[in-house]
């Protein structure tokens, strides 16, 4: 099973982005051009492929929280 991950953009240059979820990252911002530093994203295979406010991506971390509680590995 392949689960996003939510992380929070610390950095963006051209149409990539360095995130930041316990450790940073690269990631492609391709299919969201309206991403700005500070945003929340949910990033899929390297890729942010939705924007979220600070509310849903705390709400949506939880969720997948969860889901690693239950015993599957992401």
């Amino acid at each position: 099973m392949c689960l996003p991950r939510i992380d929070r953009i610390v950095s963006i240059d051209g149409d990539e982005a360095l995130t930041e979820h316990g450790g940073t990252g690269a990631i492609s911002i391709l299919c969201v051009p309206t991403a700005a530093v500070g945003d929340h994203v949910m990033i899929h295979a390297g890729h942010a492929i939705q924007l979220l406010d600070p509310d849903e991506a705390a709400e949506r971390q939880a969720m997948i929280a969860s889901v690693r509680g239950q015993g599957f590995r992401l």
